[in-house]
């Protein structure tokens, strides 16, 4: 998987850049990113810990939490940081899907209420407004069809919010996935960095870029199976640039945003990587 223009740098130079390389010869993958890839089981396990794995389906998408704990952590205590984050993902779904006419995004669009009288609602809108500014308006929640539409970082957004239940619960080693999303803490059942396959969207035979992580995002924008789901806010037209566009970060949030952005812009969106705060562009595969 090669950024445009990014063919025969060195790692280093690739590090430089914010653009990760292949980790060969690391075992097998945690977890699998890209169209089709499913989840169902972790790699290996090591006996003193306690794994549970459960997926929830909302309007926004598809999450997977694989939790895992040792010694301190219960089955008990795994089962309600569980209940608590799967609580959050269909409290989200019903209060800020923009597919359901009734929920505070859908509001919002239609001028019933305002932003500040909801916090968590303003802060999607705070946030979509700093991914606005941040990519020179390749990210903008206010061009999308039908008025504002925080579809390009929602579900980046709800898996966040989901992670901080799962920590709140007690749990510091977890990995949530939706789609090609993912946020990851701590280590996997086997008791290393969680392994991450990241594969092209459209080329199988290409190898993964295999990734290491104990902390952090990955967020995908192009391979949602929408149809012109992303608008060049440039145009009102649909983005076809690129065919995907993958960003690693601190926050999913974030990548997810840029991401969308990247999408959008294609090559051009390639000068805000990587950034001060910890975002780098892992591809984005031309069409």
């Amino acid at each position: 998987m090669r950024v445009p223009g990014g063919g025969g740098r060195s790692r280093d130079q690739r590090r430089r850049r914010g653009l990760a390389a292949p980790l060969g010869g690391r075992g097998r993958p945690d977890l699998r990113l890209g169209v089709g890839r499913r989840n169902e089981r972790p790699g290996t396990t090591l006996t003193d810990r306690v794994v549970a794995r459960h997926t929830v389906q909302t309007s926004i998408g598809e999450y997977t939490m694989i939790l895992n704990g040792a010694g301190v952590i219960g089955r008990r205590e795994i089962g309600d940081a569980l209940r608590d984050a799967v609580a959050e993902l269909r409290a989200i779904d019903l209060t800020y899907s923009p597919a359901r006419p009734a929920s505070l995004v859908a509001r919002l669009r239609r001028g019933e209420i305002s932003a500040e009288a909801y916090p968590p609602l303003a802060d999607i809108v705070a946030r979509c407004a700093a991914m606005r500014a941040a990519t020179d308006g390749w990210f903008d929640a206010w061009a999308v069809p039908g008025g504002f539409d925080p579809g390009g970082l929602l579900c980046g957004w709800a898996v966040e919010r989901a992670a901080a239940r799962l920590r709140a619960g007690g749990v510091g080693n977890y990995a949530v996935v939706s789609g090609a999303d993912l946020t990851v803490r701590g280590y996997a059942p086997h008791g290393g960095p969680w392994r991450i396959a990241v594969h092209h969207p459209t080329d199988g035979a290409r190898p993964p870029v295999m990734l290491e992580m104990t902390s952090g995002a990955v967020g995908t924008s192009g391979v949602a199976g929408r149809r012109d789901h992303v608008v060049d806010p440039h145009t009102g037209e649909p983005a076809n640039r690129l065919v995907a566009a993958t960003v690693t970060g601190p926050d999913l949030t974030v990548a997810d945003g840029y991401a969308t952005a990247l999408y959008a812009a294609g090559r051009a969106g390639l000068d805000w990587f990587p950034t001060r705060d910890g975002y780098r562009a892992l591809f984005a595969a031309p069409r």
